[in-house]
This record gives structure tokens, sequence and C-alpha cells, in this order.
């Protein structure tokens, strides 16, 4: 199987450019899915640290690099929306976060914000024991004593060190989303309404702005807490 990907057929997330080099690296397999940008791609093209994947395994082989919290030896490993990529030695700290468009961008950090992380409730389910599993948006499980306080979409803060759950932000009215992607990613703003589409249709929010205000489905945002937009740094 080919390890290369051409870049006019990236996810839109992807922040490279589509019309410069034919191919780019090519995702492994992981957390994200098809949305996941390789670590490479994030070394070289955004941040320049490496040249090359041969400089960017080195790096990875001396546990320099981070991501959520653990070192990663695979530089194809996906990246995706909320991670944190910690660089311990240079001290510089990144929150993978949606800018204006959807595509993924590097938010800098303080090393305190670095040692936990957002994460999307995808679904939940009971298992043995009576405890509660959280599926949330990277595919990440996360085990609670009591499920009932949480719902599909709304968003918690794990911890990096022990998988707590640190922090619970509802879906709700009143709450402060961000677009992930269509029209309006990148958009920031407080839910307005949210509109239950009878059928197999999808639900839509109506979400207020500084500037107007957009509507999307719901499965476009994602609640966030003010901490987590890079506007307190």
């Amino acid at each position: 199987m080919s390890n290369h990907q051409k870049r006019l057929s990236v996810p839109k997330s992807w922040p490279v450019e589509r019309k410069t080099n034919v191919f780019t690296v090519k995702a492994g397999a992981g957390p994200h899915g098809k949305e996941g940008v390789p670590l490479v791609v994030l070394l070289r093209d955004v941040l320049g640290y490496v040249d090359s994947k041969k400089e960017a395994r080195y790096a990875l082989s001396e546990d320099a690099i981070l991501v959520n919290g653990e070192p990663i030896n695979d530089e194809q490993r996906p990246i995706g929306m909320f991670d944190i990529i910690a660089f311990p030695g240079r001290e510089e700290y990144y929150r993978v976060f949606p800018d204006e468009g959807g595509r993924l961008a590097l938010t800098e950090i303080d090393e305190d914000a670095a040692e936990s992380r957002l994460g999307k409730i995808a679904g939940k389910q009971q298992v043995t024991g009576g405890d509660t599993q959280l599926t949330l948006h990277d595919g990440t499980n996360v085990i609670v004593d009591d499920g009932s306080e949480y719902n599909t979409s709304d968003s918690v803060v794990v911890d990096n060190d022990d998988k707590s759950i640190v922090a619970h932000f509802p879906f709700e009215e009143g709450a402060l989303v961000t677009a992930i992607r269509g029209n309006h990613g990148g958009k920031i703003g407080e839910i307005d309404a949210i509109d239950i589409t009878p059928g197999s249709g999808p639900n839509t929010v109506g979400v207020s702005t500084d500037d107007d205000g957009f509507e999307t489905i719901q499965e476009y945002v994602v609640v966030i807490d003010e901490n987590f937009t890079g506007d307190d740094e």
C-alpha cells in the first residue's frame, strides 16, 4: 500500500497547499479517521521543524514530541481536532483548533493548558459492571461511574495523565460553540436555538456571533469553553 496521498484529494481540513507538489504523506491508522493529518505534515509543512520524514523519525525516537501527553514514535500518526502537541524541550505547546474555513491550525497554549484536552461525546453505552463508556469524536473511550449527566454532543475535558474528566460542557442553548466544518467552519458563537428535525434528517442549530450569526447542522458544531479558543493567551 502506498504511503503517499495526492494533495488535490486530501480533506479540506488538512493545512497543506494543494497546488505545489503532487503528493504528500498519507496518514497512518489511528484516531480521527480520514480527517486526521499525519504528524509529519504538521512538523514539516506547518511548524517547519523538520525537512523530511527521516528527520521526523529521529525527533520522535528521542521522545521529543508528545501528543495528548504520550510520546509518539510514528511520524504518520493522525492528528486531529483538539489534540495537544507538546515539545517539552522547546517549552512549546499547541492545541489543534479549526481556523476560518475549517482548516486545522495550531493554537499556542501554555504548559498547564496542555495537560488536558477537549473531546466531543459521539456516543455512550453501559458496559459490564454498570459503568458508562463515553466515546469521543476521535474514537477515544472514557469510562465514568455515572453517565446520566452526559449526553451525545456534550463536550468534556479529559486529563492527559489519568484520563479522568475534569470539566463538562453540555450541548444546550447559550453554550459557546465552534463550527468545525461546513461553510461556517472556524466561526465561534453561542447557541441561540436547537431545532429537532423529525425523522432521519439532521438537527440544526442557530448560532449568534459578534458579526451576525449562522445556522448549521448539529454535527458541525462542538461545545467549547473560552479557555479553548486561544483568546486568553
